[in-house]
This record gives C-alpha cells, structure tokens and sequence, in this order.
C-alpha cells in the first residue's frame, strides 16, 4: 500500500477534478451538524458510519442508504446447506482497522485450514508447493535466482511505510485527497508507483521477467484479474495480500458491515438514491438527497453526504448530481469486470496433468497470462463457517470450488475443469479498477462537505483501503465542519508526533 504526492497545480490539472469550494460556509453558530448521510453500505460506508459516530458524537443521526445487500462486495452464496464467500475472502495480518472492527464487534478469527498452491500454464504446472518448506525456497532459488527476495524485501518497505497512516490516524490527522495522504506516507516515490507499471518497477529491483510472468502474473490475474501493467502501487497492495498471513472473518466477512452499522447506531434506510443538490439556506449549506425506496420516493436534507459507492462508469451508482457549479455527473474511468463461479462437483484433475485424483496434492491453481487459458484460478474453498471436525475435501471427493475468470463459464468449459458437477452459481462482479498507468486519482472532496470515499480504489483496492479511507474521510469532514485547519495537510508528520509524545 502506497502512494505520494503531487504538487497542487499537478492535481488542480488533472482530470479528476472537484466541483466546488472545499472549504465552504462555516457552520452558522459552530453547533455541530444535525444530519449526515453516508451512500452505500459496503466495507467503506459502514466504516465511515462508526468512525463519524465516533468523531461527531451520539447526537447527530447518521443515515445509511443501501440500494441492495449490506456489504456490497463483501458477500456470499450458499452451496449445500453452507455459505462461502463470493466476493472479499482474505485480510492481511496487518490490517489494524479490520482487526479493531473484529475486537469491537466480538466476531471470531476464521481456523484456517492449511492448503497447497500452484501454478498452470495451460499445458503443466510450472510451480508447485510442497510441505517443505525449505524444499520450496530452495526450488525458487533455483528457478529465480533471488528474484523472491528482492520482491520481499520490495513489498516489506512500502508496508513498513503504509503503516504510518494509523499513528497519524490516530493522532487525528486527515488528507484531503489519496495524493496527500500516500505523499505523507512515502514521499513522491508512493505517488510515482500510481502511475508507473508494475512490471517496469519490478524489472529495475532487479527482478527477472520469468519471476514476473510466472510468479507475479498469476497473483495478479487471481488478485486483481489484470495483468502486470497495473501501476506498481496497486501491485505492491496486490502481493501484500498474496502472503501466508491472512485471515478471515468466522460466519462471514459481511458481518464486519451489519455490526459496524449497528454499534455506529446508524439508520439503514434501503433506497436507491437518485440525485444530490446543494441548497443554499442564507449561510448554511445543505444537500438534499433525492431517493426511491421499494413503496416511495422522497427527499431529505443533510449537513454532510459521503458517497462510499462507485461513481466511475457502468457501474456508477446512478446518482445525479444536480444544480452544482460547474456542473458534473459521472467520474471518468471504468470497473474491471470479473466472474465468480462456485461449482459443487468433482474437479478434472487430468486437465492439470494428474490422471489419478488420489496424487492430486493442491488446493489453488493460479495461471499464467495463456491466451487459451479461460479461467484465472481454480480453489477449493471452505465455508465461512468451519466445524471442529471439518476437513477439506479430497480431489476424489465432491467439493466446493471457485473459479474466477473474465467471462462466465460455458458448459464446455465448466466439462472442462469438472468431471461432474451437482450446482453451478455465478456472481459477475465489478470489484477493481479498471487501472491504467496514466489516470489521476479521483478527488475525496467532491463539494463543501460532500465527500467521495471510492477515490481510493484507484490507488489500491482492498477492505483495509477502503477502511483507512473512511476514517480519513470522517476526520476530514469533523475538521472541515469545525475548521480545524491545523489538522488537514500537515507536512513531516512523523517528526510532530514524535514532538506531540
């Protein structure tokens, strides 16, 4: 996780672009604001919900709006009386917002049930796990030279420096855009990785193209289901997720969005919300949100509105924003799209060059970037839900398996990968950026006290992203409203709070 800075005319000419004042009206008589209206019900809002509770007090009602499922992308599907996870499945040990929500909420840690990776490459695996560890470091000497090492050792220092953002957090500093908040992390070298391949970045550390295309490939086809021209930060946050010490929630990673709605004692209101318009009232300024639930449409005023839904392309929320000068709709950029298929039956394990099910050892196959290859990875996969007694499924057994890949599975690509099967269900998501290594980053603050947390996304999309840039954007709007200017954009963090302490 990383990113840097850009001088302000760089951004001001960067077409991401605000649409007003960020500064605004002070509050009338600095009473602090009635109503807040947080869009979207996902990771991201029901985070800024319980971080705007946290920093506005018990007084001010915070109104969720959610047009379909709370958790958004964070969601599951249910496969022979057990659910499974069919969008965010993993989150790293370092995630500290995640692991507070967790302690908070009092969900338990997922057991995590051990299991063997490798790597395909249409024709045969070119990359197996063993249970030796040893043994397995000793064949990516051999294989990569110290290519894996430059990586780790790559991966641990913008990690290292993404952390700063929770002393910072918690020292109650806020950024006005992702460029000032990853340049307060690592400089202008965070900002560059935004927009510099990764595959460039790893070829000057020295890392071979055949570790790229056949180590750093597959973790981005299965991670982010595009290729090693994402920009370099998006890759770095990408490989962070790819290590060993990751961990889910027990009943489901969705939980973590009802309970922090819950605790946050937000009012879920299940609407789809059409429009957005300021309106002025002599000094203050509000929004009224336009919206439609299943028996009405109506409309409500609000001091503050954070959009926590995509804004960018076919899979924009649908709002409008009316009557704001100059005026604007939708955010240039796109969704990449990706396929989740859950099949329950009986893997092809002779498709990966193992006749026999019995000797089949691996849980996960990730591919290379094969022109016929159709699909990204294929793993076996347990329930949110993991008895004692429970064990996975042997490749001889019927199982619950999912496959990622461009396009939905046809029957004869299903026929491929499965010998049989007893249930087929399919979740086609729009879950990443579409990354490209030339875009901007979206603005945070769209309008005076009009927030957009999705912005994020486009440095690096993950829960614990989205998590940081909800309590970045509920600091940011306390300090707006209270014009606590001392608080926002402050340079050589690290040294005022070694001063502060």
């Amino acid at each position: 996780m990383d990113r840097s800075l850009l001088p302000l005319f760089a951004v001001l000419l960067s077409p991401w672009t605000a649409v007003g004042d960020p500064e605004g009206p002070a509050p009338v008589d600095g009473a602090p604001p009635s109503k807040i209206a947080v869009v979207g019900a996902g990771i991201g809002g029901s985070a800024t919900a319980h971080f705007l509770r946290q920093h506005f007090g018990p007084e001010v009602q915070v109104d969720v709006f959610e047009k379909g499922e709370v958790g958004g992308r964070l969601a599951t599907v249910t496969v022979n009386h057990n659910d499974y996870e069919s969008g965010g499945s993993i989150i790293h040990s370092l995630n500290l917002h995640m692991q507070e929500f967790v302690k908070q909420l009092g969900l338990k840690y997922r057991r995590s049930i051990a299991g063997k990776t490798a790597v395909f490459n249409g024709k045969e695996m070119i990359l197996e796990e063993t249970d030796w560890y040893l043994l397995d470091l000793f064949r990516l000497w051999w294989r990569y030279g110290i290519s894996f090492i430059r990586l780790q050792m790559w991966v641990e220092e913008i990690m290292e420096k993404f952390m700063r953002i929770y002393k910072y957090q918690a020292h109650g500093y806020a950024f006005s855009s992702v460029e000032e908040l990853l340049d307060s992390l690592g400089g202008s070298g965070f900002i560059n990785m935004t927009r510099r391949p990764l595959s460039d970045s790893l070829l000057e550390l020295g890392v071979s193209q055949r570790f790229i295309d056949e180590v750093i490939a597959p973790v981005m086809r299965v991670n982010y289901r595009q290729n090693v021209s994402i920009p370099a930060f998006i890759g770095a946050v990408s490989l962070a997720g790819a290590q060993n010490n990751l961990w889910a929630v027990e009943g489901g990673n969705k939980l973590v969005c009802s309970g922090l709605l819950k605790i946050a004692n937000a009012n879920l209101r299940q609407a789809q919300v059409n429009a957005i318009s300021p309106v002025q009232s002599g000094e203050a300024l509000q929004y009224q949100l336009s919206f439609t639930t299943a028996a009405r449409t109506g409309s409500e005023l609000y001091d503050i509105v954070v959009l926590a839904t995509p804004l960018q392309g076919s899979v924009g929320s649908g709002v409008q924003f009316q009557g704001f000068s100059p005026p604007f709709n939708q955010l240039p950029g796109n969704y990449h799209s990706t396929v989740a298929t859950i099949v329950h039956g009986y893997l092809n394990t002779s498709f990966f060059g193992f006749p026999d099910p019995r000797l089949f050892p691996f849980a996960s196959i990730l591919t290379t970037e094969t022109p016929d290859l159709f699909f990204n990875s294929v793993a076996s996969v347990c329930p949110v839900n993991i008895s004692t007694g429970f064990r996975r499924k042997q490749p001889q057994e019927a199982g619950v398996y999912k496959v990622f890949s461009p396009q939905p599975l046809d029957k004869s690509q299903l026929k491929t990968l499965f010998r049989s099967y007893y249930s087929v269900q399919v979740t086609e998501w729009q879950p990443y950026s579409h990354y490209g290594s030339s875009q901007g980053l979206p603005p945070v603050e769209l309008h005076s006290n009009l927030y957009y947390l999705n912005g994020i996304e486009w440095a690096g999309s993950a829960m614990e992203m989205s998590s940081v840039a909800a309590k970045n954007i509920a600091l940011l709007a306390y300090h707006r409203w209270n014009r606590q200017t001392d608080m926002v954009d402050q340079r050589d963090l690290m040294h005022r709070i070694k001063t502060e302490l």
